[in-house]
C-alpha cells in the first residue's frame, strides 16, 4: 500500500529523515515509535504531503505521490490525523465532520450554510461519528467535547473522506487511562477494515495494536519487525524502549 525509499529530509544541518526505506502492507497496522526529537512528526509529514522532501520517494497504491501536495494524496485515499487537533470549537461535532465530508466532494465552503441541510454530507458524517464510538456526541458544541472526544473527534473527519490508509500522529496525546483504552477499542474495529500507519508514544497500546513496528532513532530506521522482535531487539532496547521495557516486556 505504502512503499517509502531513501527518503531523506534535511534541516540546515540536522537530518530529520535520513535516508529513510519503509513499507506498510494493504491492511496492516504499521506503528513508527522513537525517542522525542527522532523525526517521527516529519517523516509522517512527508507521507501525508504536507513537507516536501529533499530526496527519495513516496509511493501509495503503486502511484509516485512524491511530487503531490496533501489534498491530491487525500484524494488517492491516504488521510491524517495531526498530533495537535485541528477542529472548529464552535461547530458540533456532526458539523465538523460535514465539513471533511463536503471539502472531501470538493465543494465550496461558501455554501456552508445550505450544507448543513444537505442528506448527502450529514448521513455519511453520522456514519463516521458513530464508528469512533461519538454517534450519541454530534450535535455537542466541540468546546464541550472533553480531550479524548475531540481525538475521536479528528479521527471521524478523516474517516469521512472514505480514505484507504489512515496517518494517525499521537491520537492518545495526553489522554488518561480510560479515554486511551477507548481509543485503542476504536482502532481495533478500524483495523478490520483499513490499512494504519500509528506514530504513538504509548507503549501498551502500540504492542496492543500493530502487525508491525518501525523504530525511528535520529531520523533514521534502526529495526523493523513483529512486536516480538522489536521487543527483544537489543539496540531498540538501548536506544529507546529503556525503562519502558517492563511495560511492553508483558504486552
Amino acid at each position: 500500500m505504502l512503499e517509502v525509499r531513501g527518503l531523506t529530509k534535511r534541516f540546515g544541518a540536522l537530518r530529520a529523515s535520513d535516508g529513510i526505506d519503509f513499507d506498510v502492507a494493504e491492511g496492516e497496522t504499521h506503528a513508527v515509535i522513537g525517542p522525542n526529537g527522532a523525526g517521527k512528526t516529519t517523516f509522517i509529514s512527508q507521507l501525508a504531503g504536507n513537507l516536501r522532501p529533499d530526496s527519495g520517494s513516496v509511493r501509495f497504491a503503486g502511484a509516485d505521490i512524491t511530487a503531490l501536495p496533501a489534498p491530491r494524496r487525500a484524494r488517492l485515499g491516504l488521510a491524517r490525523s495531526f498530533q495537535i487537533t485541528s477542529v472548529f470549537r464552535d461547530f458540533t461535532a456532526l458539523d465538523n465532520v460535514a465539513l471533511a465530508v463536503q471539502a472531501h466532494s470538493g465543494h465550496s465552503f461558501h455554501f456552508w450554510r445550505e450544507a448543513r441541510k444537505e442528506p448527502e454530507l450529514r448521513e455519511p458524517a453520522r456514519a463516521a461519528l458513530a464508528r469512533v464510538g461519538l454517534g450519541g456526541r454530534a450535535d455537542v458544541l466541540v468546546a464541550n467535547l472533553s480531550h479524548g472526544e475531540h481525538r475521536q473527534l479528528e479521527i471521524a473527519m478523516a474517516l469521512a473522506t472514505r480514505p484507504r490508509m489512515l496517518l494517525l500522529d499521537e491520537p492518545m496525546a495526553g489522554m488518561g487511562p480510560e479515554e486511551a483504552a477507548r481509543m485503542v477499542t476504536t482502532l481495533r474495529e478500524l483495523k478490520r477494515e483499513l490499512t494504519i500507519l500509528l506514530i504513538e508514544h504509548d507503549m501498551e497500546a502500540v504492542f496492543a495494536l500493530a502487525d508491525r513496528i518501525t523504530v525511528l532513532v535520529y531520523g533514521r530506521v534502526i529495526a523493523s519487525g513483529d512486536p516480538d522482535a522489536i521487543r527483544n531487539n537489543e539496540e531498540v532496547k538501548r536506544a529507546y524502549l529503556g525503562e519502558q521495557h517492563a511495560v511492553t516486556s508483558h504486552g
